[in-house]
């Protein structure tokens, strides 16, 4: 029987040149930089910043119902505001207001027909 091979590690090859540093690309925002009529570029633009003030709103809303959670006094691991604070990078006093409205929202879902 012959004895399995031991792997054999090969060194890297040397570098004799340095490598070409890539292309910038230039950037590209949503095609915004393509458009040319001031009208559609303004649309899209306001389109684009509704867009993302709707998704920044949502997750402020996320962000608060997190911190009601950590906060939960009945959570045998629970935070105190200061570190809920510590952990979002907020004030103590805001941390605060956050887990109060975190509450609210997580009554809210939990309420029955709470979308109707």
């Amino acid at each position: 029987m012959s004895q399995p091979e031991q792997p054999r590690f090969r060194r890297p090859a040397a570098l004799f040149f340095e490598p070409p540093a890539p292309e910038a690309e230039e950037e590209h925002f949503f095609d915004l930089e393509s458009l040319t009529d001031p009208r559609e570029l303004l649309g899209r633009a306001t389109e684009l910043a509704q867009a993302f003030q709707a998704a920044a709103d949502r997750a402020v809303d996320y962000q608060a119902m997190a911190a009601a959670q950590l906060a939960d006094p009945a959570r045998f691991d629970r935070l105190p505001a200061a570190a809920v604070a510590d952990r979002a990078g907020w004030t103590e006093e805001y941390a605060e207001k956050m887990i109060d409205y975190g509450r609210q929202l997580l009554r809210q879902r939990s309420a029955p027909d709470a979308g109707d």
